[in-house]
């Protein structure tokens, strides 16, 4: 293993080395990332090789050899909060560099290439110290850069409770927000703030931003992983400021205050991404709301094989969108997942043959070759309003947003029965609950029985951290309690969990992945709605035929160490008959 000393790098200060023998952070590693092309541009590989060579440790081993350069795992480092006051948050997004340890005079900065020396100039100049350069695998910075500067809008809290009272807000609406972050000192504390939120919602991969005005305090929410977490108090007294340059970068009337009002905003993020965000703004007792839902097209996921499903799920699912006809429906909560569902079948039926028409509120993404269409209820357009224009269309295959009334349901129905395949969702607890919704709207059980293909209902759970999974041992009698049968417990002897890193911000959870109940319209089942079978004694029969319920399908995923029991429990109800 090598020495602290090997790590200080281009820097040769034996006194920054002496002074580090009390520190235990600075580890090498066999790992690392870099951009190869960088590496030949800056001529470090010159006479080395004339092409690309067949490994990675080649590369190290000639770097560490010829010029001393390691490579380190940053995710052994801890994290030093006030190394930020030397590096700030938007080097980080100019540079993609981070500090990791103060060394007596000297800074080692994690990078992952190689820096010119204009660059580390520019470095040691920001901090006022010398720098030393260290390497990292990409993700590994990007890790670490999220646990190092979480709470960076934080820190501008101060600021802006010093300007909180004589802030001016920039009045013209843009179509397309830069956070690329270039702070000059003439701009707004207030822009800066909001770009800040933005920026550190768009870096740690959240969905939802929730923007809060209470009596005596003012809160920023981030949604990740499908939970809401505080990330920053600022000043009250900058509360509405805030709030005002959100409605106006969303191209909202910041002089109406007493309606919700719903807007947009384009942003381009420091990678270069163009991220759209959902606006919605709500008065509530001391000042409007505002939440920021984030729509970007880069995560999201339209590989049905990538979703979740079991094997035999799927080919359920791809058999029931492959018939010429049929009605198959998503069903769970809002955040639950039902429109990637969705769209991943409509992406696996698209193609040069197929008219595909979709009815949506809002159309969250847009994919060629689909034909869209926003409904707006404000003019009277509704679903069941496109849903009739869309069968003058000559359409294969239909996509509703949701069916929420007898008359969408009622043509949904007819248009399933005169050759479409219509696809939707609805508001259901699980798969046999649908049946019952759609009896009770007024839909006959015989056409519910000759229509409907599949009903799908689905959950997220967050997964376990694969940086930092370890073994968990949970009691046999814990396992009963959740629903694992007796002849099954040896299948939950290897279990996992995610002990906590830089990668997943010490949570031990990352990413998300769906689980499903499955429920196929069988003849038995047809035969039993047809009959005026329904609730407990229909899902029963189900059961009794091979369905699968949420609960089951989690606790699969639970014994393959995808994810914990606490998490099973939070998305799950008990298959007891009382919850039914």
């Amino acid at each position: 293993m090598s020495s602290k000393k090997d790590i200080i790098l281009q820097s040769g200060d034996e006194s920054a080395f002496r002074e580090s023998s009390n520190s235990n952070n600075l580890k090498s590693s066999d790992q690392g990332g870099f951009n190869f092309d960088n590496l030949v541009g800056l001529g470090i590989l010159s006479g080395f090789i004339k092409k690309k060579p067949k490994s990675l440790e080649q590369i190290q081993s000639f770097l560490k050899k010829y010029h001393n350069i390691n490579f380190v795992k940053l995710s052994s480092f801890s994290v030093k909060p006030e190394l930020t006051k030397l590096l700030s948050e938007a080097v980080y997004i100019k540079y993609k560099v981070v500090p990791v340890e103060k060394i007596g005079s000297m800074l080692v900065v994690a990078a992952a290439d190689l820096l010119p020396e204009k660059i580390k100039s520019s470095l040691a100049y920001t901090s006022g110290v010398k720098v030393s350069i260290i390497l990292s695998e990409e993700e590994e910075i990007k890790a670490y850069a999220k646990s190092l500067y979480g709470n960076s809008i934080d820190a501008s809290s101060s600021t802006l409770e010093e300007e909180g009272k004589s802030l001016g807000i920039n009045s013209n609406s843009e179509s397309a927000l830069d956070l690329q972050v270039e702070n000059n000192a003439s701009e707004s504390a207030v822009i800066k703030f909001v770009n800040d939120i933005i920026q550190t919602a768009i870096m740690e991969d959240v969905s939802d931003i929730h923007v809060e005005i209470y009596e005596k305090t003012f809160r920023i929410r981030y949604r990740k992983d499908g939970v809401l977490l505080e990330k920053v108090r600022p000043p009250k007294n900058i509360a509405l400021a805030v709030v005002s340059r959100f409605k106006i970068i969303s191209g909202m009337d910041i002089s109406e205050k007493r309606k919700p009002q719903d807007g947009r905003i384009k942003a381009k993020s420091s990678d270069g991404r163009i991220i759209d965000f959902r606006v919605s703004a709500m008065p509530t007792l001391f000042g409007e709301k505002i939440v920021l839902r984030l729509l970007d097209k880069t995560n999201l996921q339209v590989d049905m094989t990538q979703l979740g499903f079991m094997p035999s799920q799927l080919k359920k699912f791809q058999d029931a969108i492959a018939q010429p006809q049929g009605i198959v429906l998503v069903t769970g909560p809002t955040g639950s997942g039902k429109t990637t569902t969705l769209y991943s079948a409509v992406q696996a039926l698209n193609t040069e043959e197929k008219n595909i028409s979709t009815a949506e509120n809002p159309v969250e993404f847009n994919f060629e070759g689909i034909n869209q269409v926003q409904v707006n209820p404000v003019i009277k357009f509704n679903f069941s309003d496109a849903l009739r224009a869309f069968l003058r269309q000559d359409p294969e295959i239909i996509m509703i947003g949701e069916i929420r009334d007898l008359e969408t349901a009622e043509i949904s129905y007819k248009a399933s029965s005169t050759g479409h395949l219509v696809l939707s969702t609805l508001h259901t607890n699980d798969a046999p609950s649908s049946v019952t919704r759609l009896l009770d709207m007024g839909i006959p059980g015989y056409i519910v029985a000759d229509s409907t293909s599949l009903i799908i209902a689905q959950r997220l759970v967050r997964t376990n951290c694969k940086f930092c999974l370890v073994a968990e041992t949970v009691d046999d009698k814990i396992l009963l309690e959740i629903g694992v049968k007796e002849k099954e417990l040896d299948n939950f002897k290897d279990l996992k969990k995610g002990r906590g890193c830089a990668r997943c911000n010490q949570t031990g959870l990352s990413g998300r992945n769906a689980v499903f109940e499955v429920l196929e319209f069988t003849n038995v089942l047809k035969q039993a709605l047809m009959k005026g079978v329904k609730g407990y004694e229909f899902k029963k029969l189900a059961l009794q035929n091979g369905f699968l319920t949420l609960r089951q399908h989690a606790l699969i995923k639970l014994s393959q160490g995808i994810t914990t029991v606490a998490e099973v429990l939070r998305v799950t109800i008990s298959d007891n008959e009382e919850n039914v």
